[in-house]
């Protein structure tokens, strides 16, 4: 399938930005809503890009509750709608995206249907992305963004973490930073 490329110019439609906030967090139901909202709402064939980065969430879904079969389905589905694209796709790093798919589905494929529940989620990577307001700055997880105010999501377990005095800690996994650390200016 030829793509024409000059519809990863632009940004992200912000529905897809926050699908692929949820794909990062490991919350792959919501992130296949929000995801198929953007898809439905687009009117190029960048749809198309939206349409199979929710299908991959469908199919991490499947792998975490153990579905084989939709799991292999869903992926093979998921392909023709990632395939002919820019390696970069309106700030998405859709080469690497559909690498990290392909290891996932190949540890899968290893485990077969008897031992999928024996699959490392940490094999999960994060969606690389970034959009005009990052000023050019990957997005491999967001650290600050989600509701109002200012939250902080740990980059280890994707849990909300809580700050006080300038000491962010996750209360899942222990990870901890001092705000002061980061080189990150808000408006």
């Amino acid at each position: 399938m030829n793509r024409d490329n000059s519809s990863c110019d632009g940004e992200i439609h912000p529905k897809a930005i926050e699908g692929m906030y949820l794909f990062n967090l490991r919350k792959f139901f919501e992130a296949h809503e929000e995801l198929e909202i953007a898809w439905n709402e687009e009117k190029g064939e960048v749809r198309d890009l939206y349409r199979g980065i929710l299908q991959v969430a469908v199919t991490y879904l499947h792998i975490t509750r153990g579905n084989y079969d939709g799991a292999i389905k869903v992926y093979k589905r998921s392909q023709r709608w990632l395939e002919s694209w820019s390696d970069i796709c309106k700030g998405i790093n859709v080469k690497q995206f559909q690498v990290d798919a392909r290891n996932v589905m190949n540890e899968v494929e290893r485990l077969g249907k008897e031992r999928i529940g024996e699959f490392d989620i940490s094999l999960f990577k994060k969606i690389q992305f970034f959009t005009a307001e990052d000023g050019g700055e990957s997005q491999h997880a967001p650290s600050a963004v989600l509701g109002e105010g200012q939250h902080w999501i740990c980059d280890r377990c994707g849990n909300k973490m809580h700050e006080k005095n300038c000491k962010v800690t996750c209360p899942n996994c222990g990870n901890r930073f001092d705000c002061s650390d980061l080189n990150l200016y808000f408006d």
